[in-house]
């Protein structure tokens, strides 16, 4: 366990970004908002979470139960259970259902409540309205902010793995594998991402992984310029010098004593890679190459609104628009409070 321990200089650090009151408060905001996003099965969705009928329990969100197993006419003979339904019926029977806060699934079309055509204004049925195919608008922003979050943290986290591993070892080895390395960085560098997600979208039909792994191919490389300086720099201290006439390893001075020193600008750009990763995945999905329909998100829901019969739907607009913008802000605003507790000059004393 003393190996992850942290040194003193790292909790005086997580110390000044406790202090910085604005990026504290929102760390908090947003990891809040992504505890719930992934709980969304439980807040937005036509299955009850939990049911007791006739002595028994069940937990429709784990298991798909038929119509048959809550005693509903099924004409199709394998339909599910229609829970509102069954809610509605269970008053005053000894049954019980819970169901969600938000009873609709991102897929659902309401249709049937309705007479006129989607898209619907805000109600007591739908609280934020219905996008152009009948669908509950906050249960696709609910949704999409899960699969924004999941999808740009597992990107940052394997990209600024490789490009820690990669940056490191330019920095440490140099000579001819920093030289060769380097220039094949540089090469890469210059390939545009969205001709390649364009090129690879209408070959294969893009999955959550696969535009993960398309997106990870030009991630990693931009954290290796700045982790290859560190390491050149910390390298010739003194400390490193002290570990290598004890006899440790290369891989052992890398991540037991180069790492923890060179870990500023991965804290420092971390949460604005987050920020660029949930844009360019609403931005793709804007244009057509992101995720593929009928997934919730982010970048599809804007697409709607700004189609031009549903431009005067301002529902349709204002509400992932607001969801991107707050998003958006509490992430730069704990960039901002990490930036100010790792920046040593403001807190460094000349005598």
């Amino acid at each position: 366990m003393s190996f992850f321990r942290l040194d003193p200089i790292t909790r005086k650090r997580i110390r000044r970004f406790r202090q910085q009151r604005i990026g504290f408060y929102a760390l908090i905001l947003l990891s809040l908002m992504t505890i719930a996003s992934l709980f969304s099965n439980f807040i937005a969705n036509n299955r009850a979470i939990a049911v007791r009928y006739e002595g028994e329990w069940y937990f429709p969100t784990f298991k798909f139960h038929p119509s048959s197993t809550f005693k509903q006419e099924d004409p199709y003979g394998d339909s599910e259970a229609d829970y509102r339904l069954l809610a509605k019926s269970a008053e005053g029977t000894g049954n019980w259902v819970l169901m969600p806060p938000i009873q609709f699934n991102p897929y659902e079309n309401d249709f049937d409540f309705y007479d006129d055509p989607p898209p619907h204004p805000p109600d007591k049925r739908h609280l934020l309205g219905t996008d152009d195919k009948g669908r509950d608008v906050f249960a696709r922003l609910l949704y999409g902010l899960r699969i924004s979050m999941l999808f740009s943290l597992m990107l940052v986290l394997l990209g600024t793995i490789i490009g820690v591993a990669v940056g490191s070892a330019q920095g440490y080895f140099a000579g001819w594998f920093d030289l060769l390395s380097q220039r094949v960085i540089e090469i890469w560098s210059t390939l545009p991402l969205l001709y390649v997600v364009v090129l690879l979208g209408t070959m294969f039909r893009p999955t959550f992984f696969m535009l993960l792994f398309i997106l990870l191919l030009f991630q990693w490389y931009s954290i290796t310029y700045y982790m290859r300086t560190e390491l050149y720099r910390e390298k010739s201290r003194e400390y490193v010098q002290a570990a290598r006439s004890m006899g440790a390893s290369h891989f052992r001075i890398i991540f037991r004593h180069l790492l923890p020193n060179a870990i500023v600008p991965i804290v420092t750009f971390t949460p604005f890679a987050v920020v660029g990763g949930i844009f360019l995945l609403t931005a793709l999905d804007y244009l057509g190459y992101g995720l593929p329909a009928p997934t919730p998100s982010w970048g599809q829901l804007i697409d709607q609104a700004l189609e031009s019969s549903n431009r005067g739907k301002l529902w349709l607009s204002l509400s992932p628009f607001c969801a991107i913008t707050t998003t958006l802000v509490l992430v730069t605003l704990i960039g901002e409070g990490i930036r100010e507790a790792f920046d040593p000059k403001p807190w460094s004393q000349y005598r």
